[in-house]
């Protein structure tokens, strides 16, 4: 019987954000998330925000993203180069990092 490779995609969370997913808010984790036919950075970030129920609040107002956590597509920042609905594919890196704001 043949084995079908199973696609992900690499999730990695950095920084505050990861208090979420049960880190400690100074280290990364990093998920590696099923990627099945038609997946989207919507569809992943909501499946792994599914399994975490503080990361859901803290990523997701209503269908749209919340302002405090950045979100990067293969080390672009979401909306330059990709889209919540964009198409992901086998390999690609989603990062969530914490956005820092300050100054005056």
């Amino acid at each position: 019987m043949a084995r079908t490779a199973v696609r992900t995609v690499t999730v990695e969370v950095s920084g505050w954000p990861t208090r979420f997913v049960g880190g400690d808010g100074s280290t990364g984790r990093v998920f590696a998330e099923p990627l099945p036919a038609g997946a989207s950075v919507r569809s992943v970030l909501r499946a792994l925000s599914a399994r975490y129920p503080e990361l859901h609040a803290a990523l997701w107002h209503g269908e749209e993203l919340g302002e405090h956590i950045e979100v990067l597509v293969n080390d672009a920042v979401l909306g330059i180069s990709h889209e919540l609905d964009s198409p992901l594919a086998p390999g690609d890196r989603v990062a969530l990092l914490a956005q820092f704001m300050g100054g005056r």
